[in-house]
């Protein structure tokens, strides 16, 4: 063989073994990655043409697949549209979201557990189904959060979080504005391109889930935890005295007034001490910035982590938005995050695990939202296991911030989330825009009954068409937090 002829029959020989190793990685390697690409629309396609599983809420649908006339044999449908949109997400010819996306494998059929199921079907001519996912929501605690957000008005924007304390289930997830899912599922391609695209567009942003995508300054809520950091660190009990002041001057780091006032309410004369639950009741920002000094930095970013700030914890729906706590700050920066402003943000599924966390004894435990995986015909293939995320504070501490929270619902700030003849931890919160032509965000968290809680809530509103001095977290989120818990207790 002559050169020439060798010199090609090595550089052919190289590329059938490129082209080998290539095919053995797309194919063995990347197989799985490109099959559960949202944006793999063969495998989309395909999944068309089988039945795909049921999203459960008990035993009812809030997604499901019925047979269709057109070539792709199954429609994707969703009896509770606006209710459910922002967990259930859609499942489209162009991809998928929410739970429609992180529980594919089972929806479709495509998890390895439902390969026997498949295979019996299929020798006994039955097309292969799906598999079904349980969520963990409460459909009354759903239903309330909804109704309690629709009611501020027209086109309101926030996001309502319900947590069981002590197994981290989502009782109760909603976010407005919502969607139409059925119009993203439609065989209608063209319909669907030009919907996606008008969504996408719309400025309030309402294919995002509020209730853990969103995050935004969470105001006084943010003061349970400055007080569960001042009280586990030894400096003060619930019954303790703390510095008070009708105004308050941060440390002059940069050159700024970093004057810190409490908007009229009392808390007493710049310089004395006052109770407390005072403090807490008249939610008082000069008390909560000069604490939040005497805690310290390094020991009040240790307490919000704990608490499941900096850090990623639900896997149910994604992306989840990290809520933050800075880690480098000044002295200033420092008690202007006592009262949740400055660079401390919060999703509601955060600020509800504060809540949940303290009713737990200080132990905070992973959210989740998908309860059970199952076969087409309902057995189990797996069950969620609650998980600890952290031990935030001690059960004594939650304990002693419990009291300033009852305190504030009996006697302060959050009566409205009062429940007659059952005991209510609250904590009202209004956070300031940044913008004076925007009105404040209002939030409310909460827990009840308060001595052995079976439902923390978190609402935020982060815009209501309604005057800027109605604007409160009391006014606003306690009656829908006190409707989600009585959903639950009751």
């Amino acid at each position: 063989m002559n050169k020439p002829v060798r010199t090609v029959s090595i550089f052919c020989l190289l590329l059938f073994l490129a082209l080998m190793i290539n095919a053995t990685y797309v194919m063995y390697w990347k197989a799985g990655a490109l099959n559960d690409d949202p944006r793999n629309r063969r495998v989309i396609q395909a999944a068309y043409s089988q039945e795909r599983g049921a999203i459960l809420v008990g035993r009812t649908p809030v997604a499901q697949s019925v047979k269709s006339n057109d070539k792709y044999l199954f429609q994707r449908t969703y009896p509770k549209p606006l209710m459910y949109a922002p967990i259930t997400g859609y499942f489209s010819y162009y991809g998928a979201t929410a739970v429609e996306q992180t529980q594919n494998g089972i929806l479709s059929g495509d998890d390895p557990r439902l390969f026997v199921t498949n295979t019996v079907d299929l020798l006994s001519s039955k097309p292969p189904k799906g598999g079904n996912v349980t969520l963990t929501i409460n459909a009354a605690a759903q239903q309330a959060a909804f109704d309690g957000l629709k009611a501020l008005g027209a086109n309101p924007q926030g996001g309502v979080v319900a947590l069981e304390h002590n197994t981290g289930k989502t009782l109760a997830m909603v976010s407005l504005p919502t969607y139409d899912p059925n119009a993203l599922a439609s065989h209608d391609l063209g319909a669907v391109a030009e919907k996606s695209k008008q969504l996408n567009a719309d400025p309030t942003q309402p294919l995002l889930n509020r209730g853990s995508q969103v995050r935004l300054p969470p105001g006084s809520t943010f003061k349970v935890v400055t007080a569960a950091a001042a009280i586990d660190k030894g400096l003060y009990t619930a019954d303790s005295q703390v510095p008070g002041g009708s105004t308050y001057q941060l440390p002059l780091t940069r050159g700024e007034t970093g004057l810190i006032d409490n908007e009229g309410r009392d808390c007493g004369a710049n310089g004395t001490k006052i109770p407390f639950a005072q403090a807490m009741e008249n939610s008082c920002n000069t008390s909560f910035a000069q604490i939040a000094g005497e805690v310290g930095a390094e020991d009040m970013a240790k307490t919000a982590e704990g608490f499941g700030f900096n850090q990623q914890y639900f896997t149910d729906i994604l992306p989840q938005a990290t809520s933050e706590f800075p880690t480098d700050i000044d002295k200033a920066q420092l008690g202007q995050t006592g009262f949740g402003q400055f660079d401390v943000s919060a999703t509601p599924l955060q600020m509800a695990m504060v809540a949940a966390g303290l009713g737990n004894g200080g132990k905070v435990m992973k959210p989740y939202l998908v309860d059970e995986q199952q076969s087409a015909d309902y057995n189990v293939l797996d069950k969620t296991d609650p998980e600890e995320l952290s031990q935030a504070v001690s059960a004594g501490t939650a304990s002693e911030v419990t009291k300033l929270m009852v305190s504030t619902v009996a006697n302060g700030t959050a009566s409205p989330a009062a429940i007659p003849g059952i005991d209510v931890a609250g904590k009202t919160g209004t956070a300031q825009t940044g913008q004076t032509d925007r009105s404040p965000y209002a939030w409310f968290i909460s827990y009840a009954p308060a001595e052995n809680p079976v439902v923390a809530v978190a609402v935020m509103i982060q815009n209501a068409d309604i005057p800027r001095s109605e604007i409160a977290g009391g006014l606003l989120g306690g009656p829908i937090a006190k409707a989600v818990m009585e959903a639950v207790i009751k």
